[in-house]
Order: C-alpha cells, then structure tokens, then sequence
C-alpha cells in the first residue's frame, strides 16, 4: 500500500531527531527513541549520520505503530552472532574480556545483516573499491525493514550526511530534495577501511562522519517556523577523564574525533541566534520610514530566526567499555545501550517539562542531561 502523501512540516513548531555516528553504540539512540515514543512525541523530522543514519531510515521508513519493532529487530539481529561462553560469568573483571572477545569476533565473522569478511580483502594490488567487507547484507537488511515508499512520501522529513570519496565535500541527501534509497543510508554509513564506497547519481561516497558526526547544524540551517524542538543523541562524548592507560588513550582520542566538537557547534549555533536578535532589536530602534529602506531590510534579511530548544543526550555509560565500544555487538551489551537511552531521555523529558516556556522570539534554550545530577541543566 502507498504511504500518505507527504506534508510540509508544521508551520508552528517542528520536533528534530538528530542521530550522531556511532556503530553499536547506536542502540542508545534506539532506547531513547521508544521513550520518546512512549511519551507521545513523534519527530518531523529525523537527521542521521552513519548507524544514526540506519536508525533513521528505520524511524521515517515505518508507522508510528511499528518503529520501535522494527529498530528492535534490526538491533536483535546484528548483535546475536557472538556464541555464549556459559563458564564465564559477567563481573567487573571479566566484562572487559568479555568486551574485547565480542568485537574480535564480529571482526573476523561479521556481523548477520549488516556485513561480512570480503574473501581477498588483504590483497595489497589495485582493486575495485578496495574494503574489508561487503555490506550488502545491510542493503537487504534496510529493504526488509524500511518501507522506502513511506520514507520518501510520507510526513517525516529524513537526512543523511555523507562524504565524496574524489573532492572530499560534505553532501545530505534528504527526501524533501530527491528520492531515497538504501544506497543513501549505506553511503552515510561507508566508514572506510572497514566499508566499500557507495555509489550515488554516479559518485562515490563514504561515511558522513569523516567530516562531520553530528547533523545539528543542517537541521538548524533549515527549520522554518516559529519553534523547534531537537533532541540530540550523541554517541561520543567531547568530554572525559585524563586517561591512565594504553587503553584508556585509545578511547578517549576516539571520543574526541567522533563527537565532533557538539559543544562547539552547539554554542556557535546559539551565539549566532543572540547576534540576530541583537540585530532585530536594533532595527526595531530604527524610525519606520528609516527601516523600510531596502538596504535596511537587506541587514535585517534572514535574521528572524526559529526558536529552538535544543534537548542534548550523550551516551556515557561505561560499563567495562573500551576503545571497540563502537564494534562491540553483543546482545548483551546492545540491550545495555538501549537500556540506557530509554532513562537518559525519560530524565530528559521530565526536565523539558518542568522548565518554563521561552517566550523570546529567536530564543536558544540547550537542555544537557547528566547522569551524575539528578536533572539536566539548563544553558
């Protein structure tokens, strides 16, 4: 059956999910997406970047009624090829281990649904799109879980970032610009060496998050209306602990290159909202025949912006982690994530709910969950 026409996104207020890269780390996006659901709130409009890419094209490629089945099977799926180890109880020393012997796997196995060993890859010649694996399990995986139809002419607004591979330029492909396919979600999630490029309208594309791994500022850039509210979900926090081991290095260098400096844009997004307001409140000061100069009105020309509230979630829950947190798919350890985004975002939206309402036009309100604090702050 066809899905309903599409529809532009609410004139009054819009609500944006924005899905950092992140690989099995993005079951925390999914738990945070069926607590959003559970409190009735439907995004208009889903942003994604690597495996946020795959979890938005799951989101805007179902009902209501049945995205959160359908993220549960992708999920169930890719982290349910790790044999059991009966004679190895999980405890704090042993859940390292545990860790590790999971990503070892899935990077000499694969993962079902996802990807697979390509036979040859070591070879040091010239190939045709040289990579480690194959991944179109993953391409059979999205055609049985995403309606494509509904993705693309239905009421949600979908993005995906993704890079070229021969100029090196940032590109979104978005359902309200061109038709989507599953070679847009696999292009934003091509992370190279690991994955092949994927091919778009004759170029060739890799993962959005070489560049950038958080969507936020498309989204911001583009939102017409008079308010929004984005929930963030980052998978990489910008900030962490000096670390003391080998170990601890590894993964904090890799948190700080996939979080994609989310404070920085975050306050430069806001600063640059202040600025206009400051900048509308001049021209208010103008006499009237003074602003209706037309070089008047071309300063004051795209300073009238949308209200944002912007509601930030990270992952950063341990949990015996280590640098392979984001290869390691055991089931486990996904419904740990999942776990995880379901009560940070249920803190969250209790904290949305309890702050007064910003009457300011162009106002930029950042809700920050922390696990240490009993509530998210305001900033």
């Amino acid at each position: 059956m066809k899905a309903e026409k599409s529809k532009p996104i609410d004139a009054q207020h819009t609500v944006a999910f924005v899905l950092q890269g992140g690989g099995a780390l993005g079951a925390y996006q999914a738990g945070a997406c069926e607590a959003l659901a559970d409190h009735a709130r439907q995004p208009d409009w889903v942003a994604g970047i690597s495996i946020g890419a795959v979890n938005a094209a799951i989101i805007a490629g179902n009902p209501p009624e049945q995205r959160i089945e359908r993220l549960r099977a992708f999920w169930e799926r890719v982290s349910g090829q790790l044999p059991s180890l009966p004679w190895i109880k999980p405890t704090n020393q042993t859940r390292p281990w545990l860790h590790e012997w999971s990503a070892a796997w899935g990077v000499m196995f694969g993962l079902p649904g996802f990807f697979s060993p390509r036979p040859g890859a070591m070879w040091p010649g010239p190939t045709d799109n040289p990579s480690y694996y194959d991944t179109s399990p993953l391409s059979e995986t999205l055609v049985e879980l995403v309606d494509f139809d509904r993705l693309n002419d239905g009421p949600m607004r979908i993005s995906v970032g993704a890079v070229d591979v021969q100029n090196g330029n940032f590109a979104y492909f978005d359902n309200r610009h061109g038709r989507l396919g599953p070679q847009h979600i696999m292009a934003s999630a091509a992370l190279p060496p690991g994955f092949p490029a994927v091919e778009v309208h004759g170029r060739s594309y890799w993962d959005g998050g070489l560049v950038s791994n958080t969507p936020l500022s498309h989204i911001v850039e583009n939102l017409s209306g008079e308010d929004a509210t984005i929930f963030q979900v980052d998978l990489f926090s910008a900030r962490g602990d000096l670390p003391r081991t080998l170990a601890q290095v590894a993964e904090r260098e890799k948190d700080i290159r996939f979080s994609s400096r989310t404070r920085l844009v975050t306050d430069m997004l806001r600063d640059r909202h202040e600025l206009h307001r400051r900048i509308r409140a001049l021209g208010a000061m103008l006499p009237a025949a003074r602003r209706a100069d037309p070089a008047v009105q071309q300063l004051l020309a795209g300073t009238d912006d949308t209200s944002v509230t912007l509601v930030h979630l990270i992952h950063r829950h341990k949990g015996g982690e280590s640098q392979t947190k984001d290869y390691e798919f055991s089931r486990a350890t996904m419904l740990e994530h999942w776990q995880c985004g379901i009560t940070d975002m249920g803190h969250s939206l209790r904290s949305l709910a309890a702050a007064p309402a910003s009457a300011e036009r162009g106002s930029f309100r950042v809700f920050d969950y922390h696990p240490r604090t009993s509530e998210g702050a305001s900033r």
